[in-house]
């Protein structure tokens, strides 16, 4: 398949569940609103949940570059103000809490492949940080971006607030200060 439309089906298939939930979207609405047969669809993903979780990971509208800042706590700080801007900010906050919040309800759509893919390009920034020598070896990235990544999801989509100015610094001093 071209890669343009991929793209093109790949953006309808957010867009639609952005709009009407995961129980809303259909192959049928992706193909009508991308221009694309649905048999087409279909030939390159078995079900909407392959299709929305090849989209959560190949579409360009919820990628992302890891930041180089040139410090481990300006890198951190960054990736949370991105965390920040992805649940806060329209579309990907629309994208964002629709599909992951239809992960609950249905683990067909393998949102685990989403979060691997967004740990696998956090994880040089954790590469950078031991051989620059701010960060020991035996720290744990996961459990870092976890920490980190959920003050963010608990603040914004759990408990609705905004995020305050200075968030990202506080919450990466909070961590980084006790290991």
């Amino acid at each position: 398949m071209a890669p343009r439309k991929q793209q093109e089906i790949f953006d309808a298939t957010l867009w639609l569940v952005a709009e009407k939930g995961y129980d809303g979207l259909t192959v049928e609405g992706v193909a009508e609103r991308s221009g694309v047969n649905k048999t087409t669809i279909y030939r390159w993903w078995p079900s909407k949940a392959a299709l929305l979780g090849a989209a959560l990971v190949e579409s360009g509208v919820l990628a992302f570059e890891p930041p180089d800042t040139g410090s481990f706590r300006g890198d951190l700080v960054a990736l949370v103000e991105q965390i920040g801007r992805l649940l806060t900010e329209p579309p990907g906050s629309d994208i964002a809490v629709a599909a992951l919040a239809a992960a609950v309800r249905h683990p067909e759509l393998d949102a685990g492949r989403f979060f691997a893919d967004r740990f696998a390009r956090e994880r040089v920034v954790f590469e950078r940080a031991v051989r620059r020598g701010e960060l020991s070896a035996s720290a744990d990235p996961l459990l870092i971006m976890d920490l980190l990544g959920g003050a963010v999801w608990m603040r914004t989509v759990f408990r609705g607030l905004p995020l305050p100015g200075g968030f990202a610094e506080k919450a990466v001093s909070a961590l980084l200060d006790t290991l």
